[in-house]
């Protein structure tokens, strides 16, 4: 063999710092932490708020600052587009990793029988929610496109909680309490950019409290379930139903009358406080975090 041609097993020097530049990457977020959640979390939220100032400025035609649900075009660019596109973000994430078979396949640790309770719960009240709505208030295709919305919510809110950080907040070597807990608060902290949309504090502050006990509820789902297919489903039809209800996003507004059955439904979120509140003191069991050594 010359002695300048290379072995034959040596990858070509053009891919070489290309394939170390990705075992960095994989081997930085492999060893989990709550840092990194947070700093993915923060990450993802300077995403969505530049991406959604970006289509207001460029669509700002398409979308009725008054009412965002008058139309679906409205809906689309003024709420569901910036989700899509986060959504692509995480995915890209995701597959940079190497993780999409952990995230969506079975849980490492499954939940007892009570934890039932969390999801049963969430889903009746979004029955009732969705039953109580005075559909006549909407066009098809706003109603079409809430729906839509909300699969965006859940699929991608869901990937970054309950999927990514719970999984490196694991390789953190967290239990499962802190892990509820620590997942839960940042998806509560994701909602605090309602501010920048011009929602009242005292608002956004509620809807942290609420979303911090619906993060636990969302955890419970995916303990109790197995997978993470089920929290991100459950989520998607909680969005929506909350939404047509009200009329806004954690807004309560005066579309439709307030009647026996809308009054029984909007207790939903009082539901899911009392209920989580009682049920993560409860949680208990821990991943062995070697059980993620060697893989990225």
């Amino acid at each position: 063999m010359p002695a300048d041609t290379p072995p034959a097993d040596t990858p070509p020097p053009s891919t070489a710092p290309a394939a170390s530049t990705r075992a960095r990457w994989a081997a930085f977020w492999s060893r989990g932490g709550l840092w990194r959640a947070v700093l993915l979390a923060v990450g993802y939220i300077a995403f969505f708020v530049l991406v959604s100032q970006v289509i207001a400025a460029v669509f700002d035609d398409q979308i009725d600052s008054d009412d965002v649900f008058s139309s679906a075009a409205s809906i689309f660019w003024g709420l569901a587009a910036p989700i899509v596109l986060g959504g692509v973000l995480l995915v890209a994430f995701v597959r940079s990793l190497g993780w999409g078979r952990e995230l969506f396949g079975p849980q490492p640790i499954r939940g007892r029988a009570w934890m039932w309770i969390a999801p049963v719960v969430v889903l009746v009240f979004n029955v009732l929610r969705f039953a109580a709505v005075d559909y006549r208030l909407y066009t098809t295709a706003a109603v079409l496109t809430t729906l839509f919305l909300g699969l965006c919510v859940g699929f991608v809110e869901e990937l970054l909680t309950r999927g990514l950080a719970v999984d490196l907040l694991r390789r953190g070597g967290y239990g499962e309490w802190a892990v509820m807990v620590l997942s839960s608060l940042l998806f509560a902290l994701l909602h605090s950019v309602n501010v920048l949309a011009g929602i009242e504090v005292a608002t956004v502050v509620l809807t942290i409290v609420y979303t911090f006990m619906f993060g636990v509820a969302m955890y419970l789902t995916l303990r109790v379930t197995g997978n993470l297919i089920w929290p991100m489903l459950l989520h998607a039809l909680t969005d929506p139903s909350a939404i047509l209800l009200s009329g806004g996003v954690d807004v309560s507004t005066d579309r439709g009358e307030v009647d026996g059955l809308a009054a029984l439904a909007s207790l939903g979120n009082v539901a899911v406080i009392l209920v989580c509140l009682v049920m993560l003191f409860f949680v208990r069991g821990r991943v062995d975090r070697n059980a993620y050594a060697g893989r990225v």
